[in-house]
């Protein structure tokens, strides 16, 4: 970049359009038209990330009255500002920061594209940007790679070319399926890990490689790349269903958060193709860094312990309840489309004994929870450990039987406890709490769905009890 060029524009722009307006930055962080040095890199990555790091940091500081460490920040290990997020925490801030996020990770990858093929380098290097401990390599090696003069982007656009469109689109997909094949057996199969790198990177990869190579060895259009990419997606998951490596509830489950990810994927493989020439085969670097990520976090992340609280009030006192709580008659056949669908739900409960040490025996429809009773607190109040748990659903599948690793010991509940609180007029409210470990990631979105699914299970016992105490009246 010579020293009379703004950093922010592109080479061949007029001398009379040297103002730096909002528009022509926004243009440049997030589009793809203009060429990147080392200043306009360097400036723009290191001021947007003081900018995100300082919006975070009085975020969490004003929410949670917790002083957001640069060291965290910066960490690999993404699971190091988990507990920034934990409970008191409101659930909303970590969906907050996520869609903050989304942006600064477009800006990221367009110019570290941008920059890597203005330094003569593959394209593909820029995606180095993503992986975690990698990223900030990258970055460091991209600011000081003198420019190459082998490539602008000022007024290019890719030509529309109808010519082998399918057979791109097909070998752009079965690729992606390929790779998502192996990724899982990688991941789960070999680390025992489903997290950042299965759920996150590799909806991306998948995007990224079927967009690439839609646009080779023409360059097409965006909407048809992203429309690759989601395809991609979906038909990945329909061979790992085929494959019997996973059921149907997961995968719709994971549905939302692949979908999204295969779009930023499909903007990142558009990108790549249409900006300089590359080889698909350079993707192998990225692909085995993000496994070793994925092997790394598995290592050394901590696994935080949720609770899930559900009320409900009865006409009857509390005396009259507790009979109930402690052990209770058979429930009726659940009418709730996502029980019948498979996941679990309870059926019974007895106890053997009475007084801590007692066994509460809770059945559901795929086993029993087996659980000590730590306190005994009559009427008030009833806790107790879970020694042993059945899985949490039986999958759906068009296979008879399908049981993939996460269903063992994945999610481990570990305690429970009904309060029993006396209201005025002869009333009582109950409350019921299970406090669990979850060990999927990202956390933030799978417990969305497990704190569901434990809340309507909740409330399936305590209306039964409900029913029960009240029958009484």
């Amino acid at each position: 970049m010579r020293l009379d060029e703004s950093p922010f524009k592109a080479p061949a722009e007029p001398p009379n359009s040297r103002s730096l307006g909002c528009f022509n930055i926004v243009a440049f962080w997030f589009g793809l038209s203009r060429d990147v040095g080392r200043i306009a890199y360097a400036t723009s990555g290191f001021g947007l990330m003081i900018l995100k790091y300082s919006v975070e940091a009085g975020l969490i500081l004003l929410i949670v009255d917790k002083l957001y460490a640069p060291f965290d920040f910066l960490n690999p290990l993404l699971s190091t500002r988990q507990e920034y997020l934990n409970p008191p925490a409101p659930e909303w801030l970590s969906w907050a920061l996520i869609i903050w996020t989304l942006p600064f990770l477009w800006i990221a990858v367009s110019m570290s594209v941008r920059r890597a093929a203005d330094a003569g380098a593959t394209a593909w290097f820029g995606l180095l940007v993503l992986i975690p401990g990698v990223n900030f390599i990258a970055m460091a090696v991209l600011c000081v790679l003198p420019p190459r003069g082998l490539v602008s982007f000022v007024g290019r656009r890719p030509k529309a070319v109808v010519d082998h469109r399918v057979r791109s689109a097909l070998l752009g997909i079965v690729v992606s399926v390929v790779i998502s094949i192996s990724m899982l057996l990688i991941s789960v199969y070999t680390f025992s890990d489903y997290g950042v790198a299965l759920f996150l990177g590799t909806p991306i990869l998948i995007g990224t490689v079927s967009a690439f190579l839609y646009n080779r060895p023409h360059p097409r259009d965006l909407a048809t790349s992203l429309l690759v990419a989601e395809v991609a997606i979906f038909l990945s998951g329909a061979a790992v269903l085929l494959l019997a490596f996973e059921g149907i509830i997961c995968l719709v489950m994971l549905l939302p958060v692949a979908s999204a990810m295969g779009l930023l994927g499909g903007l990142i493989g558009y990108a790549v193709a249409t900006v300089t020439p590359s080889r698909v085969t350079a993707l192998v670097v990225p692909i085995a860094l993000l496994t070793m990520f994925g092997g790394a976090e598995h290592a050394f992340r901590p696994t935080p312990e949720y609770e899930v609280v559900s009320a409900v009030e009865i006409n009857a006192p509390p005396e009259q309840v507790w009979p109930h709580v402690v052990g209770f008659s058979n429930l009726p056949p659940p009418p709730n489309w996502y029980f019948q669908l498979g996941i679990a739900y309870p059926k019974r409960a007895t106890i053997d004994g009475r007084g801590v040490g007692a066994i509460r025996r809770c059945e559901f429809s795929t086993g029993s929870f087996v659980e000590p009773i730590t306190v005994w607190d009559e009427p008030h109040r009833l806790a107790f450990d879970v020694q042993s748990q059945p899985p949490p659903m039986h999958e759906l599948s068009p296979y008879r039987h399908v049981h993939p690793p996460h269903l063992d010991g994945y999610l481990r509940c570990q305690r429970g406890e009904f309060r029993l609180i006396e209201l005025p007029n002869g009333r009582t409210r109950l409350e019921g709490s299970t406090w669990y470990e979850f060990e999927m990631y990202p956390q933030d979105y799978w417990t969305l769905w497990s704190d569901l699914c434990i809340h309507r299970i909740h409330l399936r016992v305590l209306n039964h009890i409900k029913q029960l105490s009240e029958s009484r009246n």
